[in-house]
């Protein structure tokens, strides 16, 4: 082994155990070693290590463009309230840990069955945030099982990861029969049971419970908002309890005023009727939610008044100075709106209720009103006397609801768009070309297009870290890949086998597992086509069974953050560290292999 490969070697495991020490951000530390193997490249003019331009060519990959553009399609699904209309009806809202994983595990695995896992895994995040926030679940008890079972369905037809596309691509360039469309069911298809159940069962104690420092109700501000039931909307004739109002972490709805009559201890079976006006107590996150759900709209007319169109307006905090003109008014009777073109939407006063409608209510120096305006408002009243402080509400933009179908549509038009133009789903149609990330530019442009989405918006919604650190880890398992690293080790692992096929079998499959864990997923499968091909050849034995643990194999990888692009996803916003992958991933890794390495050869004789 030369010494290209064992600075690799060294840069890899200091990475490691740099990310499981936690002594630096994942970015910077995925950037910083690759950036150790480039000038290491250039110091000693060596073609076993990548270049500068070789390096960071992972950051030009479809695969990792398709992720940054699939961000925005999930904005424009979720400033519409798309995303509620596709999921509400399998999620519900779930009151345990294990009932809000059933519900999120099934739905999710199914899909990923038919779908590239990275967009099923993107369109999710936000809705799991949304059950953490809801429910009052630590997110570290979704996010992972949530990408985890992406991966399960993923290996349960030919289309639901590239993995399975590059080893199909692999045997018809050597001549070899392809597997058909559900061939691999038979193997995947059981894995993936048996992830669900593995998740469900030990997540509860592998898995941290890791929540906020400040809880939501820690916060002291407490709003009065009025909302009003829209008439013909989703709410009319449900209960409070079908409506989602009763449980609403930091808010709760104080009274119902309908035809002059309030009813001021609201019970769970109260159902709702068109025009009832809702009063809420609550923080300001949760008001921002309660705007942005349907059927509910400002009980105040002045929002429909403002001089600003939906896509330019947010939510803002003021606090009232005593130098403001119309301290001692009511909202009203001060010509607020006029004044400052902004709509008052609630009121708080030193975490006392204020009662009485929202333009009865008279101003003193120290209220802090939430408002909503036209988002320059900040800067046009950030000198002025007449508050004190004023700050935008972050992800406050009103929804816009009309547009929700045409966010749908444009859904269901990209994966119609990128499943039946793609290689995998038309047979001897365009064979080297993959129409993700076309369908996924398209899609993106007609969101923005339509307005579903502001520029703005969608500039904002990518998660630039994600992003970093795949590229920097796709120019590490590049490295790993040319310097030697890999092929040696897998030649040697291979060689401690036997001829037994059965062991050589589990030989193959750990190997791609111990890959896929270093290296990205594909790379792993490119790297082990070869191999287990002549060791099939060798053996005198049918090539299929070492074929199917590939597929298997390269997309099992649960035990670190790089096992698959899903994983790294998901690790920022479930607070995970390295070591949780490890406790969780190592047996899940082990349990694929036994189910996979066990199933093959019944299904796929040798």
């Amino acid at each position: 082994m030369g010494w290209e490969a064992w600075l690799v070697l060294f840069v890899v495991v200091t990475m490691v155990w740099a990310l499981a020490r936690e002594w630096c951000p994942p970015d910077a530390l995925t950037v910083g070693c690759l950036l150790v193997l480039i000038v290491a490249q250039g110091l000693f003019d060596t073609k076993s290590l990548p270049n500068a331009k070789q390096a960071f060519e992972g950051f030009g990959k479809e695969s990792l463009i398709s992720v940054g553009v699939l961000f925005i399609i999930v904005t424009g699904l979720m400033q519409t309230g798309a995303m509620n209309l596709l999921t509400e009806p399998f999620l519900g809202r779930p009151k345990t840990v294990l009932s809000a994983q059933l519900r999120l595990l099934l739905p999710v695995t199914t899909l990923s069955a038919f779908l590239n896992n990275t967009p099923i895994v993107a369109m999710f995040m936000p809705v799991v945030d949304d059950i953490c926030k809801k429910s009052r679940i630590s997110p570290s008890k979704l996010f992972m099982p949530m990408a985890f079972a992406a991966t399960f369905g993923g290996t349960c037809s030919m289309i639901g990861t590239s993995t399975n596309l590059v080893v199909k691509a692999q045997m018809s360039q050597e001549g070899l029969r392809s597997f058909g469309m559900f061939e691999i069911t038979w193997v995947g298809l059981p894995c993936a049971i048996a992830g669900v159940i593995y998740m469900l069962i030990f997540s509860r104690w592998l898995l941290p419970d890791r929540r906020p420092a400040i809880s939501l109700s820690d916060d002291p501000r407490q709003y009065t908002v009025e909302m009003m039931v829209q008439a013909g909307g989703p709410l009319v004739s449900r209960t409070v309890e079908q409506a989602g109002l009763r449980h609403l972490p930091g808010l709760f709805l104080a009274e119902i005023e309908r035809n002059g009559e309030v009813i001021a201890a609201v019970g769970p079976r109260e159902r709702l009727l068109a025009d009832d006006r809702l009063v809420f107590v609550g923080i300001v996150e949760s008001v921002v939610d309660l705007r942005k759900m349907r059927g509910l709209v400002p009980a105040t007319d002045q929002v429909f008044k403002l001089n600003a169109d939906d896509s330019e307006r947010c939510l803002m905090e003021a606090v009232v100075s005593n130098r403001c003109p119309i301290v001692g008014t009511n909202i009203r009777d001060g010509h607020f709106r006029s004044r400052y073109n902004a709509a008052v939407i609630a009121v708080a006063r030193n975490g006392q209720r204020i009662t009485g409608k929202i333009g009865d209510i008279v101003l003193q120096p120290g209220d802090t009103l939430l408002l909503e305006a036209h988002k320059d408002f900040v800067r046009q009243q950030r000198n002025s006397n007449d508050f004190f402080l004023v700050s935008h509400v972050e992800n406050s933009t009103p929804p816009r609801h009309d547009r929700a179908w045409i966010a749908l549509a444009v859904l269901v038009g990209m994966i119609v768009f990128a499943t039946l133009l793609s290689r995998e789903a038309v047979p001897g149609g365009l064979p080297e070309r993959d129409f993700l990330l076309p369908a996924a530019l398209l899609a993106s442009l007609v969101m923005i297009a339509t307005r579903c989405c502001t520029a703005s918006e969608a500039v904002r919604s990518i998660d630039w870290s994600v992003l970093i650190v795949i590229g920097a880890s796709l120019g590490i398992g590049k490295a790993i890949e040319s310097s030697g690293l890999a092929k040696i080790a897998a030649n040697q692992m291979i060689g401690m086998a036997g001829g037994d096929a059965w062991v050589q079998l589990a030989m193959v499959y750990f190997m791609t597992m111990i890959l896929t864990e270093l290296v990205t997923n594909n790379a792993a499968a490119s790297l082990m086509f070869p191999l287990s091909l002549a060791v099939a050849k060798s053996l005198g034995v049918s090539y299929e069974p070492f074929m199917i643990v590939i597929m298997i194999a390269a997309s099992m990888g649960f035990a670190t953050p790089f096992g698959y692009q899903t994983n790294l996803m998901v690790y920022g916003p479930g607070g995970y560290k390295f070591s949780d992958y490890l406790r969780i991933g190592i047996p899940l890794d082990l349990l694929m292999m036994v189910i996979a390495v066990a199933l093959t050869p019944f299904m796929f004789p040798f």
